[in-house]
């Protein structure tokens, strides 16, 4: 489960691993009552509504498509692994990896220098500035070299690419003409990770994988 975090409109989000999901749900209809109402909405949401008017919105990872009954369908879709592309990079590192479910399939992590910061003036800061400038520029074509290599055999069978990092070299990695198919495949939010390590990959399918859970209790709405 993750950290449960406030949600925009009142409430709060978190995530809960597929498996937990349906014990989560039974210590929900403990607390608040029975779910009166389970309605799937347009936009991919599951919609609960319980007794004392708690309301419970879950999104699932990969998507699902409604059948009856609603509930068992959306937990099983839910619990259903699929495979996921991983690309996290920040500047000096990055790391990418294909998960059948929390399963690693294939990987790589491999880190590129980049000049830190210097308290120089003038031209030596320029200087700076133009290296530490083509430093990142290596950094952002090895990583799509990586992505490339890695990644693209297996994209027949990725049902979604999750990213993490620096937003802005993550964009510049995926701009690369390449991997304009895995780009197309890519959700969000992007992953909370730090630096890109293969312990901080193998972490990941503990988000990617959870279903996004809306909870707004009746106290929420004073």
């Amino acid at each position: 489960m993750t950290r449960p975090r406030s949600a925009p409109g009142g409430g709060r989000r978190l995530g809960v691993a597929p498996e937990r999901l349906g014990k989560w749900l039974d210590g929900v209809a403990e607390r608040h009552g029975s779910f009166d109402e389970v309605v799937p909405d347009d936009d991919g949401t599951l919609r609960l509504t319980c007794a004392d008017s708690t309301t419970v919105g879950l999104r699932a990872p990969f998507g699902w498509t409604p059948a009856q009954p609603v509930l068992a369908g959306f937990t099983a879709a839910a619990r259903a692994d699929r495979t996921a592309a991983v690309l996290l990079v920040r500047r000096g590192r990055w790391a990418v990896g294909v998960f059948d479910g929390d399963r690693l399939r294939v990987s790589k992590v491999d880190a590129r220098q980049v000049q830190g910061r210097t308290a120089a003036g003038g031209w030596s800061q320029q200087r700076f500035a133009r290296r530490r400038g083509h430093q990142t520029d290596a950094v952002v074509s090895s990583a799509s070299d990586t992505a490339a290599r890695v990644l693209l055999p297996h994209l027949g069978d990725v049902a979604a690419l999750f990213t993490g990092g620096d937003k802005g070299l993550v964009d510049e990695v995926l701009a690369d003409r390449r991997l304009a198919g895995l780009a197309a495949l890519r959700r969000e939010p992007a992953l909370d990770v730090g630096e890109p390590t293969k312990a901080v990959l193998l972490e990941t399918p503990g988000q990617f994988r959870a279903v996004e859970v809306t909870i707004v209790e009746p106290a929420d709405r004073r």
